[in-house]
């Protein structure tokens, strides 16, 4: 029923991901997973809905956002801050990414965009 109403007019899916989706480390295995699963995700979902729906990923890597706020474990905060302390990508800036994608033409579609602080190894 969620693929039909999808169909029924043109639009467009954008799913935020991250680079965990391509690269996986110690200690972030879980989350690696869920991103690698929705990558996947976004391209079955992109055949399913051709031609009418645009369905694009969007896997930034380190955004400024509260993101570290809400890890329970304290080792893996800790760590996640090391990282997010000196995080220079600001949302705005992935959502003027995201307004790019939906600006351009219906027939050209954007899959994927992996973006990074220009910084991050």
């Amino acid at each position: 029923m969620f693929l039909d109403q999808l169909r029924e007019a043109p639009g467009d899916v954008i799913n935020l991901s991250s680079v965990a989706g391509r690269t996986a480390r110690a200690g972030n295995g879980v989350y690696a997973a869920t991103k690698w699963g929705l990558n996947g995700w976004s391209e079955s979902l992109r055949q399913e809905l051709l031609p009418n729906v645009r369905v694009t990923l969007i896997e930034p890597g380190v955004v400024d956002t509260e993101l570290p706020s809400h890890i329970t474990h304290d080792a893996t905060r800790e760590a996640v801050l090391k990282g997010y302390s000196a995080a220079t990508v600001k949302p705005e800036e992935i959502a003027a990414v995201i307004g790019f994608v939906l600006a351009q033409p219906r027939h050209l579609a954007i899959n994927e965009i992996l973006l990074r602080p220009a910084d991050q190894p």
